[in-house]
């Protein structure tokens, strides 16, 4: 560092467009300001002991000067707290992206939900997570990244911790919606905000190594879910209103990496470098000397002087004009203009538009095409892959399906369980069904007389122009949209399951659980291997050599006729898929400057949750009519966004601007 400074005390010099910071606080000091000695006896010390300062032959860019300040504090103890802590926030949004879909299989039940119903929830989640990243990145640019993450991350706590005790649809929906547009914020700020306290040569890897904490996100939901939703025992409930079953469960639990991130983030200070882009030198300065001595006091050498007292940034005119305003005007002038600056750092718009200037343009452009295709793609494919695995599967249960023509039953008693068969033209008299249970099972063109349907438990299960004559249904679940053009006469219900319940039966194949839980482990290989060498290959050969493979993995999806080959190539995809999205991650907050970095952030990860609902909607309506579609769509927009990105520049050795 002996070359970027010298051994002088430096004399600030003429001139109003600089703003300046100094050795710390003035008599309101900050909060953390008692671990550190007075004015006068830094002064002295750094007299003593050689204080360096920025040349005295004029002052370079703020993104230099930062840069050196972040050499000089280092990379320790504070930014692997840090790491940790931002990891669990974006742990949280790998979570909510499974939350819904793991617990719908229950929920529809419980809940009494239809297919549209449930097709709404599904799209709420990436819908409310889009309008979350959109605003939370632009108010991050605007507000700072640590206050705003912090808001983001207590209204996503505070809706998923309502929503596990919704009763009915519209609340859950709803609270749901506003835990996404919580969640949705994290990873634009994430990233942004760590990046912030890194030096260029440990920025590359260490924001890889972050990525890791999303797949440790989509693990820890399905191992969750895979250990509590099936435990039915795990729930209460307080008469016939209220319902606590373990789906339930899981979504609270589901909420717990939000909350210690929200605890954790308050012992976390501001980004110095959005401090400085906003004027505010001193609490910047003090929390660059917090990561200086933290890093170095953890490496055994306490001595080590933080040598920086001065850094130079331009002021913005909206600062010179705030500061005229509050210094000369009344009250009333004052209150107006705090009124104004609120209002312009919530309107973001202008912020948004400046993201398709002459000098951001094509790398927006870029950087969209990009985002939109891979996201498209893996969305995409990560909702066929469960379903279709659940088609070969219906497929394979349907082969088995059992056929009874012209049977006739008198005088017998039922006492064990009918599934997978279809029943016609039978004739049942005083029969007795008693306690058992009728799954996926069909009765055509049939006659029941003097019969007893008792303690009955239906899936999947119709009455199809039949006749039933004198018979008794007591404490069943056989409702009167089960039995379709039939002729009733003479019949008794009594005790009937208003509603609908929840299955005590394994409904919940572990298979879902258990295809997201791999696809979730193979992101690991992907996620190492982009650490290692983001730095040596280079994040665009990362981006579009992984794009370019993930489409041939798509590709051979053509050739796979097998539960096994298809859950072999999802975790093949999903590892590949995930060098790709950090080398994206990285780029995105190497390409744009401080002042935008967030915003932009914002906007392209609420156009990749678009893609996201482009993809799984158009992919999941081919399942069990054609698989050549989907695969061609996505082997196309993988190729078409890895060609692209080849086209992006080089950012390992670029300064953060």
């Amino acid at each position: 560092m002996a070359d970027r400074y010298q051994n002088h005390i430096h004399q600030q010099g003429g001139g109003d467009s600089y703003g300046t910071y100094g050795e710390g606080g003035g008599p309101d000091g900050y909060g953390y300001q008692a671990d550190y000695p007075s004015q006068e006896e830094d002064a002295a010390r750094d007299v003593r002991e050689g204080l360096t300062h920025l040349k005295s032959s004029g002052y370079r860019e703020l993104s230099e000067q930062y840069e050196d300040i972040m050499e000089d504090c280092g990379h320790g103890k504070f930014q692997w707290t840090l790491f940790v802590v931002l990891g669990l926030a974006l742990m949280a949004d790998g979570v909510e992206c499974f939350v819904v879909a793991f617990a719908l299989p229950s929920a529809e039940k419980d809940l009494c939900l239809s297919n549209a119903e449930k097709g709404m929830l599904g799209l709420v989640v990436f819908l409310s997570m889009m309008v979350g990243a959109f605003l939370w990145g632009g108010l991050a640019d605007k507000l700072g990244r640590r206050r705003c993450l912090m808001v983001a991350l207590a209204i996503n706590c505070v809706f998923a911790f309502l929503s596990s005790f919704a009763q009915g649809y519209s609340f859950f929906l709803f609270f749901r919606l506003l835990s996404g547009i919580g969640i949705g914020g994290t990873v634009p700020i994430v990233y942004t905000y760590f990046s912030e306290f890194l030096q260029m040569e440990k920025r590359g890897e260490h924001l890889s190594w972050l990525c890791m904490f999303w797949m440790m996100g989509g693990i820890y939901a399905s191992f969750t879910a895979w250990g509590v939703i099936p435990r039915y025992g795990w729930g209460f409930s307080m008469g016939s209103e209220f319902q606590f079953h373990s789906w339930r469960v899981f979504v609270l639990v589901a909420a717990l990496p939000a909350i210690m991130s929200l605890v954790g983030l308050t012992f976390m200070p501001e980004s110095p470098r959005f401090l400085l882009e906003n004027a505010k030198h001193d609490e910047a300065w003090m929390i660059l000397k917090q990561v200086h001595d933290t890093n170095w006091r953890a490496k055994g050498q306490p001595e080590k002087v933080f040598t920086v007292t001065h850094i130079k940034a331009p002021k913005t005119a909206e600062d010179e004009f705030i500061e005229i305003q509050t210094a000369t005007g009344t009250p009333v002038q004052r209150w107006a203009v705090r009124s104004l600056r609120i209002c312009k750092l919530v309107c973001t718009w202008s912020n948004v538009a400046s993201l398709l200037s002459a000098e951001l343009r094509f790398a927006t452009l870029f950087m969209a095409i990009i985002w939109f295709c891979m996201a498209f793609s893996y969305y995409g494919l990560s909702v066929w892959f469960p379903d279709m695995i659940k088609h070969l599967q219906h497929e394979e249960y349907e082969s088995r399906l059992k056929t009874f023509h012209g049977e006739r039953v008198e005088n017998f008693q039922f006492n064990f369980s009918l599934e997978n068969q279809i029943h016609r033209e039978g004739e049942y008299i005083r029969d007795k069904f008693v306690g058992i249970e009728i799954k996926s099972v069909k009765f055509e063109d049939s006659l029941f007389e003097d019969c007893l349907f008792e303690d009955i438990r239906s899936t999947d299960t119709t009455f199809e122009n039949c006749t039933i004559r004198s018979t008794i249904f007591y404490n069943t679940d056989l409702w009167k949209e089960k039995f379709i053009d039939c002729r009733m006469e003479n019949n008794t219900f009594e005790h009937n399951k208003h509603g609908c319940h929840l299955d005590t039966t394994d409904e919940n194949d572990v298979l879902v659980y258990l295809v997201s839980f791999l696809g979730s482990l193979a992101v690991l290989p992907g996620n190492i291997i982009s650490a290692l060498f983001v730095e040596k290959i280079g994040r665009v050969r990362i981006i579009g050599g992984s794009m370019l493979i993930s489409a041939g993995c798509s590709f051979f999806l053509l050739l796979s006729f097998s539960q096994s080959a298809i859950i072999a190539l999802q975790c093949l995809f999903c590892g590949v898929s995930a060098a790709a999205w950090n080398g994206i991650e990285v780029v995105t907050v190497e390409l744009y400057p401080a002042s935008k970095r967030a915003t932009a952030f914002g906007v392209l990860n609420a156009l990749c949750k678009l893609a996201a609902v482009l993809g799984s909607s158009i992919f999941a309506s081919f399942v069990g009519i054609t698989k050549a579609i989907p695969i061609l769509l996505s082997f196309t927009a993988l190729v078409c966004g890895g060609l692209v990105a080849l086209r992006l520049p080089d950012t390992r050795q670029k300064i953060l601007q």
